[in-house]
């Protein structure tokens, strides 16, 4: 038995001796760069699922954390964070809006890692996971579907939907108590997106049933499946069944699945009799209409179509309902933004009932919106390195010095954006909620939330016009105040802020709990 154990022992030790070397390398191939370092690498399985503990592994979340102050603390607008286990991996986090820019113009020098984003094709391939010739394929298909038809739909739907809330939920109430505004944004996204994207309305009291061969109705499968889409894309298909949230969560995927099949081969049918495949405008039917050659041969397969149109509602209806509930937060927290855009609001649209056309004619509206993405955007933007290069960088000290730092082939290199849309070289008073800073010259190479260069996200309209068209109409009829509760009676202006802005990692950063009143405007 002694020797076996010896050779356990001693086997275990070269590999340990082979980790090391291999760490101390990838340190080399960096010059030793300021920075982080863990064992565990922050995109395993491990460094995913184990608590922060640290040298051990990275906290994914530390973007929303630290913001600029990493940057700041290691002297540039660069560091670097090299792990050792399973394999030595280079990350190079970036705030500097020229190497940004310089990373998001060469992308044969720094494409996107595909195999980052393969649990994304959950439904099918898509605009997110593809890379190279399909990625241009993909876009030059799905482009022509975001056309003003559709993004004209996308505001005459969200009024429609708001307007549903106002007169079936809030109905003659001149007070309304919401203990997660949360959970009102994430409804009225859902209800855009399948109006919009599907062409498909549902209202805020559905009572149907499911039609033959399906077992959840369309409304109660986009529901589950867009308010579940972590799960379903992290864990693996087997470990579906394990629970009864997550059995309900794979039938709504599969159901979804199925219904969007339904509707490929209805719209493919009425292509094939003339249609022009734009009479609806909505998403799908533009997405469908754009995939069918002229010979009448499809470029996209169904699951293609399928995997895009997950795709976009991965990409749009999540990020739009959180990014709406802190985005009340921030007007419940600061009243007089709130009044100032009540002010143009009811300046520009009077009669309360907000057009597509005076959507040009709210510049403070998208400001709003603007600054609450610019302090609430917390994931990083990956590229990879595909050659040994270097990039420029500069001294966070104020000299405004400038240097450039080793970039190994290999090595991800990612855009830092809560660091870069806090960076104190671009935006006065960074911290700070001033949706003002966004009206005139601004930075706008410092703002990348849609991400930047040719894989910039295609959706921006979509999400700027269902956003404006609700804060345009909430704000006209309501005021919104944080909810009163007794066990936070007396807690300073700045630990409320921090407690109903606060956020977790998940498809996108996460409202924990944001309780808001409505009072209705007299």
């Amino acid at each position: 038995m002694q020797p076996a154990i010896l050779l356990a022992a001693a086997l275990t030790l070269a590999y340990v001796v082979h980790v090391l070397l291999n760490f101390r390398r990838a340190l080399q191939e960096v010059g030793h760069f300021p920075g982080t370092r863990s064992l565990l690498s922050p995109v395993s399985i491990a460094g995913k699922l184990m608590p922060y503990v640290k040298g051990v592994n990275a906290i994914p979340f530390r973007a929303m954390l630290y913001r600029f102050q990493e940057f700041h603390n290691l002297g540039w607008t660069a560091f670097t964070h090299v792990s050792a286990w399973p394999r030595p991996q280079i990350f190079i986090y970036i705030a500097d809006p020229v190497t940004i820019k310089e990373v998001t113009s060469q992308r044969a020098r720094f494409p996107k890692p595909g195999h980052f984003y393969t649990i994304v094709t959950c439904l099918g391939p898509n605009i997110i996971s593809a890379v190279g010739a399909q990625w241009k394929t993909y876009r030059k298909i799905a482009t022509p579907a975001f056309s003003e038809k559709n993004n004209k739909l996308v505001w005459d739907e969200t009024v429609l939907v708001v307007r549903g809330l106002f007169n079936t939920h809030w109905c003659d109430v001149l007070e309304i108590t919401t203990d997660d505004v949360t959970e009102v944004t994430t409804a009225m996204a859902v209800q855009v997106f399948s109006a919009a994207a599907f062409g498909r309305h549902i209202s805020w009291t559905d009572t149907e049933h499911p039609p033959a061969g399906h077992v959840l109705t369309f409304k109660d499968a986009l529901v589950t499946a867009s308010s579940n889409v972590l799960p379903q894309i992290v864990l693996p298909r087997w470990t579906m069944w394990l629970t009864a949230h997550l059995r309900k969560v794979r039938c709504a995927f599969d159901e979804l699945d199925a219904y969007i099949a339904e509707m490929i081969q209805e719209r493919k049918s009425a292509l094939a009799v003339g249609g022009t495949g734009d009479e609806k405008g909505d998403l799908f039917n533009n997405l469908v209409a754009a995939s069918v050659a002229e010979d009448g041969d499809s470029i996209l397969s169904d699951r293609e179509l399928t995997g895009n149109m997950f795709a976009f509602l991965l990409a749009g209806h999540e990020s739009s309902a959180h990014t709406l509930a802190f985005c009340l937060a921030q007007l419940a927290l600061h009243p007089d933004v709130q009044e100032r855009l009540y002010a143009e609001v009811s300046t520009v649209v009077p009669n309360g009932n907000p057009r597509y056309h005076q959507m040009s004619s709210l510049p403070y509206c998208l400001a709003v919106l603007y600054e609450t993405l610019r302090l609430r955007y917390a994931v990083t933007l990956p590229k990879q390195s595909a050659e040994d290069t270097s990039l420029p960088i500069t001294r966070t000290d104020g000299t405004d010095a400038r240097d450039r730092i080793v970039v190994p082939k290999g090595a991800i290199v990612s855009i830092h954006v809560a660091g870069l849309h806090t960076n104190p070289m671009y935006w006065d008073d960074p911290m700070a909620f001033k949706p003002e800073r966004f009206l005139g010259d601004w930075p706008r190479d410092a703002f990348v939330p849609f991400s930047q260069g040719a894989r910039a996200c295609i959706g921006r309209k979509f999400f700027e016009t269902e956003g404006m068209a609700v804060l345009a109409m909430l704000v006209a009829q309501y005021t919104i105040a944080i909810k009163p509760e007794s066990k936070f009676a007396h807690e300073t202006a700045e630990a409320r802020a921090a407690r109903v802005l606060r956020a977790v990692p998940g498809v996108t950063t996460t409202p924990v709990r944001v309780p808001l009143v409505f009072r209705r405007r007299i």
